[in-house]
């Protein structure tokens, strides 16, 4: 088990509740705080509430491209420094990516040693960007 530094947050955006229970299984047993959503309807309600350190959002959700929440986290002055990983089982749609300021991209199925450690690297990241 890598620990997690302590009282790291992160938010899980993900319509596959398979996803979600896997997600906060294993970012809880890394030492991460998990809170997770199956649809994008409350999303800035719980970033303003719960300031996660990082952000997995899927790319493909119900109703709205998980690309255009991750361009409007980007874009607000409040939630822009919030680092934001991109996971879908299409990973054509990288290409596109540039457009909406992702953090990262990692397709689906992913390796979780792969997932848990982008997010150790861009919460490490943003925490030295941010003390600067």
């Amino acid at each position: 088990m890598i620990t997690a530094e302590k009282n790291k947050r992160v938010l899980v955006v993900d319509d596959d509740n398979d996803i979600l229970d896997i997600m906060e299984e294993i970012l809880t047993y890394e030492g991460y705080g998990v809170s997770s959503l199956d649809d994008t309807d409350d999303i800035f309600s719980e970033i303003n509430r719960n300031r996660p350190d990082l952000i997995i959002l899927d790319y493909i959700l119900k109703g709205i491209n998980g690309g255009e929440i991750c361009h409007q986290i980007k874009t607000n002055p409040n939630t822009s420094d919030i680092p934001v990983i991109l996971i879908s089982a299409y990973p054509r749609v990288f290409g596109s990516l540039s457009n909406y300021g992702c953090n990262a991209f990692i397709a689906k199925p992913f390796d979780l040693n792969d997932i848990t450690g982008r997010i150790t690297e861009l919460i490490s990241i943003s925490q030295n960007a941010s003390s600067c």
